[in-house]
């Protein structure tokens, strides 16, 4: 039986098929492509060394998804797929909510159809809003202060529904904090194809001289140094977070929160100085206006991940500054490639059964 992962040509789902793969699981990806391209695709392959069946489909396309599941048998869905900028979302609500409460509630009704009973959510840490104390335990009140968090916390009250509907569902919700850093090959990690939506894009953008500067948004926040404070994880401790979260979907019935952090909080401006000091630049930054839907401090209680997952982060946070430098010096299949590795281009189909 294969795992399908919604959204896995992006920055977070790539990185959960390559560890995917390396456990020797049969990977099919689903992926729009809006904010992924199919090197990253074939840059999955390159790292694992094996194939994945790629659909290039569109969550709120019901026909050419049922036509996936009826394709393969799965055994679990890991579903990442969505929008995701605060920002974006408050501008444009109607997106948010058609991409990410209509994809979701149409891949809960293939599920259906097909009894796949067996599936990890994407959720923020935006669902908690203004936190009352920190740090941020799963219990905690959630009240979304923007549009995104609102789809992430209505998606996760259905989930919640459907799971006291039907006691034979396995199901987890993984609240994220703020992931960055890169795959260590520096073949995949975050490249967005449009404006960015975190920090870490950013820094590397500025420090690649295509921005002259990054904007601090504020710096009289109730904090440190005034800027905002954000529990930053490594996008490998946040996929071995799946991986630790399948196995426990092994021998568990209902619905389970977890969230997934370091559970230590960093400034935007400590941010900014690891990285001049892991990789040697400087970085030209002025503070700017606060955005609306930003919170002060935000750190993860994660606790429950490890009692319960048996789960901890591994990687410091200069280890996050290295490898999201690193996935900007590298040049992707092309670097590879001239290093002597071949890889077979395939072309990706749909493939409908008779």
């Amino acid at each position: 039986m294969a795992i399908l992962v919604t959204g896995g040509a992006g920055y977070i789902g790539s990185q959960i098929c390559v560890d995917l793969l390396a456990l020797n699981k049969d990977v099919v990806i689903v992926d729009d492509l809006s904010n992924s391209t199919l090197e990253v695709v074939e840059n999955i392959e390159l790292i694992s060394g094996k194939k994945v069946h790629f659909f290039q489909v569109d969550l709120k396309n019901k026909i050419e998804l049922d036509l996936v599941f009826r394709t393969f048998r799965f055994s679990e869905v890991i579903h990442l797929a969505g929008v995701k900028s605060v920002n974006d979302s408050i501008q444009n609500p109607l997106e948010y909510y058609s991409q990410n409460i209509l994809g979701t509630i149409i891949l809960l009704d293939c599920m259906k159809k097909n009894n796949v009973k067996k599936i990890i959510f994407s959720s923020s840490a935006t669902v908690y809003g203004v936190p009352e104390k920190i740090p941020i335990a799963e219990s905690a009140k959630t009240e979304p202060i923007n549009p995104y968090g609102l789809t992430k916390l209505a998606i996760e009250q259905l989930l919640n529904a459907l799971a006291n509907a039907n006691k034979d569902l396995s199901i987890v919700i993984l609240r994220y904090f703020n992931p960055i850093g890169a795959h260590e090959s520096g073949l995949i990690g975050e490249k967005p194809l449009s404006k960015p939506n975190n920090l870490m894009p950013f820094i590397t953008q500025v420090a690649m001289k295509e921005r002259e500067y990054l904007n601090v948004f504020g710096d009289d926040y109730d904090t440190k140094d005034g800027t905002g404070v954000r529990d930053y994880i490594h996008i490998a401790d946040l996929s071995s977070g799946h991986i630790m979260a399948l196995n426990y979907l092994d021998d568990f019935k209902g619905c389970e929160t977890f969230n997934l952090g370091s559970g230590t909080g960093f400034s935007v401006l400590e941010i900014i100085n690891a990285f001049q000091r892991v990789n040697g630049i400087h970085l030209n930054y002025r503070v700017v206006e606060k955005r609306k839907g930003d919170v002060a401090v935000c750190i993860a209680d994660i606790a429950k991940a490890a009692l319960l997952l048996n789960w901890r982060p591994n990687k410091t946070i200069e280890d996050m500054c290295k490898d999201s430098w690193k996935i900007q010096q590298m040049q992707s299949v092309a670097l590879a490639k001239e290093e002597g590795i071949i890889i077979e281009k395939r072309k990706y189909e749909l493939w409908i059964p008779q």
